[in-house]
């Protein structure tokens, strides 16, 4: 008896059920309902439709002739509107009532759009199926879209408008693209390609508001205040289970129909494939298993025996003609080791993930060639003990030599600039060496190359070696971690050289041997590129130390240390009351003065901080940031307020600069002291920046220390006004943030590119205007306090101190 068979959805997965039921030839009645106006295509390939490589007939899987010769009964464009399980009927959208004996859901899943103010607009579209492709074919060259979504098809939807000449931007909450398919370096690489497309791509980006004009769409809102304009505005954030029928006729629903794994529903005669199941907890959006589940479902209305089986998957894609792969779980775990080959010039990264001598994650981009072969090892769970010195070249290595790490300067002209600084090319110091100049420091003498910022002294030691062979002795480099074989010195140079604005970007072509970085390296290019790159760069608190990320010293108890500012170690009986009140609140046990005029509190309990905080900014206070590698203090005298020596505005001037630098990052702790007259009370002599008052003006001197190390400062300049003090203060503090080695104070950084060079910078007036500039650049993006911040997240249940001492006393 031939079988009535009612699916309702039209796509890739239902589509090839009914492949392998007329394939068995099934006796079987087939009416197909769809509520596109057509049938069966493949979504896959809707991005070369965009992209103009094909067009729709070309994608066609299944055309009006396959469903004649098959006697499908196709009812294109029409809904399924009612279910009657009990009667085994459906109503369709114009009302008629068809019976079935089998009833199969193919409805897929709907895309999601974010509820964004707006996202209402005419030109606000999905990227789903036919229509909202056809919808960006119809941009014209030089118009605008935006895509938010920096996922599989959001990309594709974004190359395919490129292709046509549209400007595009794609929007990305996440921190890289692709996140659930990348790692962080593989992310990178993919956002590079897209952007030599001429694709701008905004990762960590917040979408607030979708702005519009007579009703559609003109502009997309970032919650940092950036408006990206557009003439269509793609949303590509995911999709959902389509359900709503399946809900309404009774079906058990998750957050997919629920199948066993015959592919049936909680009524033995409806069956689920494709995007709208959910097995065993899990959703499915790639194509393999969906054409699985449509054997099974095949199989069960056939009555034969199958069951569905969920597979450990690989994703291996081209996105827009980038290839990527990944498999199994390449997170971070304990245990577990990473295994990266980088060739920045090809644009290849692997990663492969070890944990108890097995591969267990993987991560490839531009080279997928072995794919399958790593994928195999993950699943059959291989040891790969024997073969772990090889591994990462794949089943066909075969060895080679290392190339000459010298080569690369040995090959380069006479004319080549090695020393930017002073103009110093390489036929220079080649001269200088063959005249007798035979170590650095004799280089550094006759030429001036590398005694001026410092960073091209790997050059030039390269040059000597290339130059004297044998006879010279390269002084060991000591590299940044183990993560890589550049000095810090090397790193900064490429960041900016390279310009490279991210931690991915330095890691990927600077071919970093782990994934991820270490606790070394990590905080050091995390401070690098902020300071070099304050504008495009995004801080990265997780790569920060543990004193960074609480705002707070940790003791060695495990309770910590906060310390209030005084600006130039003046406070106020307001100030030292909440001081005092905090101290009580909090059951402080130690409460100290500083070295640097300020007071402790220490012994404060982790889960009590945010309270504290919250109370001390109440009384208008900020962090001390006596925790961070930034600006500490500013020691004050009393300089002409009350000292008879004084001459100048000790106290004014230092409360000046502290409220000008305070909040700024630096490679170590900057501490600074200003002296009212040369007897120094405020011990201006052993800072890093140090200014002492004298009658003619301000003696401005760098490089004092009072720690580890005993250092006297060095005279800088001396200027005649505190407008003069303020800029060259500023000026120098961000030439070393921008030339020092990461956790190197002032001193050492002084000792490496020599004073000289310092004074230079400073006397040019352009010069040191232009580095204050930049230094103000970066106070404008980075400068917060990490107080005021937490008190805002607890604004609804904080209650000021000062308030609970009036209730008491009431």
């Amino acid at each position: 008896m031939t079988q009535k068979i009612i699916v309702i959805g039209a796509g890739m997965a239902s589509g090839r059920m009914l492949e392998h039921l007329f394939d068995a030839n099934a006796d079987v009645a087939v009416t197909l309902f769809n509520a596109e106006p057509r049938g069966n295509y493949n979504r896959i390939m809707l991005s070369p439709v965009l992209a103009g490589d094909q067009t729709y007939q070309d994608i066609v899987t299944h055309d009006d002739d396959w469903y004649a010769d098959n006697k499908v009964i196709t009812r294109f464009g029409e809904k399924i509107v009612a279910i009657d399980r009990e009667a085994k009927t459906v109503t369709a959208d114009n009302g008629d009532v068809l019976a079935y004996d089998k009833l199969v859901f193919g409805t897929g899943s709907n895309p999601f759009m974010i509820p964004l103010p707006g996202h209402d607009l005419e030109g606000v579209i999905a990227y789903r199926d036919l229509e909202d492709t056809e919808r960006m074919m119809g941009l014209e060259a030089g118009q605008k879209a935006v895509v938010i979504g920096g996922g599989l098809l959001g990309l594709e939807a974004a190359a395919g408008m490129a292709a046509r000449g549209v400007d595009v931007t794609v929007v990305h909450i996440m921190g890289h693209l692709m996140e659930r398919q990348l790692d962080e370096a593989a992310g990178y690489l993919l956002r590079k390609a897209l952007i030599d497309k001429g694709i701008t791509v905004k990762c960590a980006a917040n979408s607030k508001e979708i702005l519009g004009e007579d009703g559609k769409v003109k502009a997309l809102l970032l919650d940092d205040g950036t408006e990206l304009p557009c003439d269509l505005l793609v949303m590509a954030v995911g999709i959902r289970p389509n359900v709503a029928l399946a809900q309404e006729a009774g079906l058990m629903v998750g957050k997919g129909i629920h199948v066993d794994d015959q592919m049936l529903t909680s009524d033995a005669d409806v069956l689920a494939v494709g995007e709208c199941v959910e097995h065993d907890g899990a959703l499915f959006g790639l194509v393999a298993p969906l054409y699985d589940q449509a054997k099974v479902a095949a199989q069960t209305l056939m009555g034969e025996e199958a069951a569905f089986v969920q597979k450990e998957l690989s994703t291996k894609l081209k996105v827009t003609g980038c290839d990527l792969f990944s498999a199994g779980d390449f997170a971070e775990a304990d245990g577990r080791e990473d295994i990266v080959f980088r060739d920045p010039a090809r644009g290849v990264y692997k990663r492969l993930v070890i944990e108890e001598n097995r591969v267990v994650g993987a991560v490839f981009y531009g080279d997928t060639a072995d794919s399958n072969w790593f994928f195999g090892l993950i699943k059959d769970k291989t040891d790969i003990s024997d073969m772990r010195d090889t591994l990462i070249f794949g089943p066909a290595y075969q060895g080679g030599d290392a190339l000459d790490p010298m080569a690369a300067v040995a090959a380069l002209p006479l004319d080549a600039e090695i020393c930017g600084c002073n103009g110093i090319c390489k036929g220079q110091i080649v001269e200088a060496i063959e005249a007798g100049a035979t170590d650095l420091g004799a280089v550094r003498a006759t030429t001036k190359a590398s005694a001026s910022c410092g960073t091209c002294t790997g050059l030039v030691e390269q040059v000597l070696a290339v130059t004297l062979g044998d006879d010279f002795q390269m002084p060991a480099a000591e590299p940044m971690c183990g993560c890589t074989d550049l000095t810090h010195e090397d790193v900064r140079r490429l960041i900016k050289s390279q310009e490279l604005k991210s931690m991915a970007a330095v890691m990927q072509e600077l071919g970093w041997k782990t994934s991820c970085g270490c606790a070394k390296c990590r905080p050091a290019l995390n401070y690098y590129l902020l300071a070099d790159w304050p504008v495009e760069y995004q801080d990265d608190p997780q790569s920060r130390f543990i004193n960074e990320r609480k705002h707070a010293n940790i003791q060695k108890d495990g309770t910590f240390s906060v310390v209030p500012r005084m600006w130039g170690g003046i406070t106020t009986p307001d100030e030292l009351r909440a001081i005092a009140d905090a101290a009580d609140k909090y059951e402080v046990p130690t409460v100290k003065v500083t070295g640097g005029q300020r007071i402790d509190l220490l012994g404060v309990k982790g889960e009590d901080l945010p309270d504290i905080w919250a109370d001390l900014n109440a009384a208008g206070m900020v962090s001390g940031h006596a925790y961070s590698k930034g600006l500490r203090t500013v020691k004050t005298c009393v300089g002409t307020d009350h000292c008879r020596f004084g001459t100048q505005d000790s106290t004014g001037l230092g409360i000046k600069l502290e409220k000008d630098l305070w909040g700024s990052w630096t490679p170590h702790k900057l501490k600074l002291g200003v002296s009212g007259c040369p007897r120094n009370c405020a011990e201006a002599t052993c800072k890093d920046i140090g200014i002492v008052c004298v009658d003619s003006g301000y003696q401005v001197s760098i490089g004092g220390a009072a720690g580890m190390e005993v250092k006297e400062t060095k005279l800088l300049i001396q200027v005649a006004t505190e407008e003069e003090v303020m800029e060259v203060v500023r000026a120098v503090t961000q030439l070393y943030r921008e030339g020092a080695k990461y956790l190197d104070r002032i001193w050492k950084w002084m000792d490496k590119v020599g004073l000289d060079w310092i004074k230079e910078q400073i006397e040019d007036l352009e010069i040191r205007k232009a580095a204050a500039a930049r230094f103000d650049l970066s106070q404008s993006i980075y400068r917060r306090d990490p107080w005021a911040d937490h008190v805002k997240e607890k604004a609804d249940t904080y209650k000021p101190m000062k308030e609970i001492r009036l209730e008491a006393a009431e």
